[in-house]
């Protein structure tokens, strides 16, 4: 079943067009990555999907369109971000963020049990759930970050460059959650990554994106193969 579907998705900031007709299909329980360049589009096409700018086009998620709500009615319809840098509110507490990520919801037992499940996948906030967040490490930011956006029981997690600034460590950890909240949770997963490699790993599938456009897109496999994607943009 499409959970996503996305059809020339237009989007930018002001007169300053950026994406020129994106396109894109997120099956259930799939990990995508949309990988590119600096500049290319990639946050632009994130923050387009969460709500948090204008577009044009077409959007539906699991055959509804998204045009025009809100973020909050984004994250309603079980889409939840992890932004670029963190995102985590520094002055409130790990707890605090905690709840804030599960703000429309009511159910406060269940709020309870995903809190102490979150903190079980990630000890370290377990043991810091009364430290602001601005004290944590990145590492633990980020992981803050994706413990929230969970919060909210997403059907799909968009998670913009997660391992941006982090050491190989936590990366490799990072996305070893990832991983199997995807697997396990069924949670599926668009993700935009620097990192390759590691991003190829995680995704079933791939686009690539250059100057607002889908240039190609295919199995991961397919462009681990693929000679001149591999120098041009895997490094290798």
């Amino acid at each position: 079943m499409t959970l996503l579907s996305v059809q020339n998705l237009t989007a930018g900031y002001g007169q300053a067009r950026v994406l020129h007709g994106v396109d894109l299909t997120i099956e259930e329980g799939e990990a995508v990555v949309v990988l590119g360049a600096n500049g290319a589009g990639k946050t632009t096409t994130m923050r387009a999907l969460a709500g948090l700018i204008g577009f044009g086009g077409r959007v539906e998620f699991e055959g509804s369109p998204l045009a025009g709500l809100r973020p909050d009615a984004v994250v309603a319809r079980g889409v939840s971000l992890v932004p670029q840098g963190r995102g985590t509110f520094p002055h409130l507490t790990v707890l605090e963020n905690l709840h804030v990520g599960a703000a429309l919801r009511r159910d406060k037992r269940g709020i309870k049990e995903d809190i102490e499940r979150w903190c079980g996948v990630f000890p370290v906030l377990a043991e810091r759930t009364g430290q602001a967040a601005g004290t944590l490490s990145g590492g633990e930011q980020q992981m803050l970050a994706v413990a929230r956006a969970l919060m909210s029981r997403p059907r799909l997690l968009l998670c913009d460059e997660p391992s941006l600034g982090l050491a190989p460590k936590i990366v490799a950890e990072l996305f070893g959650i990832l991983a199997t909240i995807n697997r396990e949770q069924g949670v599926s997963l668009l993700l935009v990554e620097q990192n390759a490699e590691l991003a190829l790993a995680l995704a079933g599938r791939v686009y690539l994106l250059e100057v607002g456009r889908v240039i190609a897109s295919g199995t991961a496999a397919e462009f681990r193969e693929d000679e001149t994607v591999r120098r041009a943009y895997l490094g290798y």
